[in-house]
């Protein structure tokens, strides 16, 4: 019996250790399983383009029914899944163990997220994207309307098929290739707080949108307006979790992926929408394909020396080192800044300086330390848009010069020196004339 249960450990133990150090590994990034929820399974034929680029870059999707009461995001006590799609945007309340908690719980513990949402979202999915940072527009049946940027189409419609191009500028977010068609959307806007910082809008409205009910007439002004309609939102936590936040489903659809596309007041036809090529770059930023910074190697010491030592002294010349890298799918690739800054901080930063690189991965710098003594930091805090975080901190006391270790004589002293002496030397005059002359 006890050879049997150590087989068994054994085989578990097999099975599941690559598993671990493949989920989990500092030196992979990527997400690579990934559970989706659907409403319909339908959905996974209807958005199959959408989901082959995904397993074509490694990906293994798990396709599961949102109400399904097996689900689960953990067993024994491990997550079981790296990244989470929600592509049930009617569901009411999920299957299994997965509630809104438990979903913020997994965006907490640093795994990545994409929500699509629709003119019928549920109360569950708007409170999902509330806590992540985004309005969805409560008004029944609202969608997105433009009259002067929707798609062309052989109907006229209702102008809710919009054709955006109003991108975020940044490479690292969107990739180095230009989109030059625009993307096609159809579904329900949403706001997003100026204040937070974590929250960028990576596609907006046009400035002549609006959120309304396309099949009821306005009886109020419509309370989002303009390009202050997100269209698909992203969110960088604080611990390097990312969100896409989609307010449309249709969006990763493959019939918008193989339209074609006319923006209304233009004559240029193009022979295919933007939408796989916008999701596809902005899902390598989500799953940390892109922007995803690593620091290694990160060393002090005394000028002239190679080893770390336990303290400095007051003035002391010394150097920091730190190397940086970037994620690009495959491998580790040297990350070439000029904005990387390193603190010698105590209570506040007594010495800020820019690091030099040598453009292969290596940001270095010297300085000397500063004439105070007690428990300093070299704090390396970097934050750049695209980009995670890097908080690198290091302990280090500093301590004042020894009794044996100051000068003999200090230059500055001599006027003091001279004094003293000139006191002496006057004093002994003094005393032979007043002790010999009558």
């Amino acid at each position: 019996m006890s050879k049997l249960l150590g087989v068994l450990a054994f085989l578990t133990l097999t099975l599941t250790l690559p598993f671990l150090a493949h989920s989990f590994s500092p030196d992979h990034p990527t997400d690579r399983r990934v559970l989706v929820l659907l409403d319909d399974l339908a959905v996974k034929s209807s958005h199959s383009l959408f989901f082959k680029s995904l397993q074509s870059r490694g990906f293994e999707l798990d396709f599961k029914l949102a109400d399904d009461p097996k689900i689960s995001l953990q067993r024994y006590g491990l997550y079981s899944y790296d990244a989470l799609i929600l592509f049930s945007p009617s569901v009411d309340r999920f299957g299994g163990s997965i509630d809104l908690a438990a979903i913020l719980d997994f965006v907490d513990s640093g795994h990545d997220l994409i929500i699509a949402a629709d003119t019928n979202a549920s109360d569950l999915i708007r409170q999902i994207a509330v806590e992540c940072g985004v309005d969805f527009d409560e008004d029944p049946g609202a969608m997105v309307i433009d009259h002067t940027s929707y798609a062309v189409s052989d109907t006229e419609g209702d102008h809710t098929v919009i054709a955006s191009d109003d991108f975020i500028k940044s490479d690292v977010i969107l990739g180095s290739e230009k989109i030059e068609a625009p993307v096609l959307f159809q579904g329900i806007g949403h706001a997003v707080n100026s204040e937070n910082s974590l929250v960028l809008k990576v596609l907006s409205a046009s400035p002549s949108a609006y959120s309304a009910n396309p099949k009821s007439k306005l009886s109020n002004p419509p309370s989002l307006t303009g390009s202050a309609i997100s269209l698909v939102s992203v969110v960088q936590a604080r611990n390097n979790a990312r969100v896409l936040i989609s307010g449309s489903l249709s969006l990763f659809s493959d019939r918008f992926f193989r339209s074609k596309v006319q923006k209304a007041g233009s004559s240029k036809k193009h022979k295919k929408s933007s939408n796989e090529q916008f999701l596809t770059e902005l899902s390598k930023w989500v799953f940390h394909e892109r922007g995803h910074l690593k620091a290694v190697n990160v060393k002090h010491n005394r000028v002239g020396e190679a080893d770390e030592p336990a303290m400095y002294r007051i003035n002391d010349d010394l150097q920091y080192s730190v190397e940086i890298y970037e994620w690009h799918g495959q491998r580790w690739e040297p990350y070439v800044a000029d904005d990387v800054q390193v603190q010698f901080y105590m209570m506040s930063p007594y010495v800020l300086k820019t690091l030099s690189t040598d453009q292969k991965g290596r940001y270095f710098t010297d300085f000397k330390v500063p004439d105070v003594y007690g428990v300093f930091q070299f704090k390396v805090e970097y934050q750049r848009l695209g980009y995670t975080s890097l908080s690198l901190s290091k302990q280090i006391p500093v301590r004042p010069f020894r009794h044996n270790e100051y000068e003999r004589f200090i230059p500055a002293a001599y006027p003091y020196y001279g004094a003293a002496f000139s006191m002496m030397t006057g004093f002994f005059v003094f005393t032979v004339v007043h002790l010999y002359n009558k």
